[in-house]
């Protein structure tokens, strides 16, 4: 072959479109996801976007993940032109140290795979700058949180959360919660937990043991050794609000059925100027065509006391709520204090006011005057 075209045909040859510039159809909008740092032991997920820019319906025949340790969630249904969709990439983080992850895409466009990668490191959650992920302090043991609270759960139902636990210590930490009510169990993932690792607490809710509607509070406690005693700086607080049932109303009586309004949705408790105490009065009213009952008036935690007039309200007419809030227990709740009303209106069984509190010197002004 003569020199000159052998070097123009080879240049060509570079030119030509590679199988990935074949598949024009689908569109990523970025083949590699690098995820930087990432815990161990604590699965991170990342999501591919993908655009169909071609004029056929597109399909996601099958994803291969380069090992088991990745997990890919991508649709089921067609891309239809000009439409987008998700492929979501879940890395375990099982192993310590820097991961590539590839994925083979097989699609409706090309016959040839589309490669993406996922990218990232895996540390040792034991690091300076991880605590911020576990901010309660037990000493060698950190918590992601010491509030766990199951929203409203319905009779029958079997709810979860989580903790994250992280054991700063160089022995193995075995976790425990002291004290767990009969409608609570809980599980560790790992039982074990290996110096400087992270793992997991799952509480679930048995709502069938549960004594009555509307809300149920207890406190359980982490041990953090063997023979660990209990005490406010190991406690969990732990709370569930189990809503009546309503189903078996007929249309009829939805029409008909009383409606709770409240006067205000909030209960403004900054301007309390060094008292020790201070009351809110609300308005409870029953605009709906039939008696409302309040069976329930609860408050998380012990900032705040309530009292009513008249549980039954009949329509038309009120009822005054009274809403007192005491400094000295502010400084000490863990949340924020709620008031939590249940009562027998079908479209609002629920209500809750949210308090909002003082600064931390103005409390601190109010408990030390």
């Amino acid at each position: 072959m003569n020199r000159p075209y052998f070097l123009i045909f080879l240049f060509s040859s570079f030119l030509r479109p590679s199988p990935l510039r074949a598949q024009a159809p689908l569109y990523v909008e970025d083949e590699v996801i690098n995820v930087g740092e990432v815990r161990y032991q604590q699965p991170k997920t990342a999501t591919f976007h993908i655009t169909n820019r071609g004029s056929e319906p597109l399909l996601i025949r099958d994803v291969h993940a380069s090992c088991g340790c990745t997990k890919v969630v991508w649709p089921d249904s067609p891309v239809a032109p000009g439409g987008k969709a998700d492929i979501a990439v879940t890395y375990d983080a099982g192993m310590m140290g820097t991961f590539q992850k590839e994925l083979e895409v097989y699609t409706s466009a090309s016959e040839a795979p589309l490669y993406l990668t996922l990218q990232g490191r895996v540390v040792d959650a034991f690091s300076a700058d991880g605590h911020h992920d576990f901010p309660i302090d037990l000493g060698s043991v950190r918590l992601s949180s010491n509030v766990v609270e199951f929203d409203d759960v319905n009779s029958g139902e079997a709810p979860e959360v989580t903790l994250q636990v992280l054991n700063t210590a160089k022995s193995p930490y075995k976790p425990e919660l002291m004290h767990l009510p009969p409608y609570l169990t809980a599980r560790y993932v790992p039982e074990r937990l290996a110096g400087g690792r992270v793992g997991r607490i799952v509480l679930r809710l048995d709502s069938e043991k549960l004594k009555s509607h509307g809300l149920t509070q207890t406190t359980v406690y982490l041990a953090r050794r063997m023979g660990d005693k209990v005490g406010s700086d190991n406690e969990i607080a732990v709370s569930a609000l189990l809503l009546p049932p309503f189903a078996h109303l007929t249309a009829q009586q939805m029409q008909t059925a009383p409606h709770i309004q409240l006067s205000a949705d909030t209960l403004d408790f900054r301007a309390m100027e060094g008292k020790k105490k201070l009351t809110h009065t609300l308005t409870v009213s029953n605009t709906g065509q039939r008696p409302l009952t309040i069976s329930r008036l609860q408050v998380y935690g012990k900032a705040l006391s309530v009292s009513l007039s008249h549980r039954v309200i009949q329509p038309g007419q009120q009822a005054r709520l009274k809403i007192t809030a005491t400094a000295a227990y502010l400084s000490k709740q863990k949340h924020t204090p709620r008031v939590l009303i249940i009562c027998d209106d079908p479209q609002q069984p629920k209500t809750i006011l949210h308090a909002i509190l003082p600064t931390a010197r103005e409390t601190s002004s109010k408990t030390h005057p």
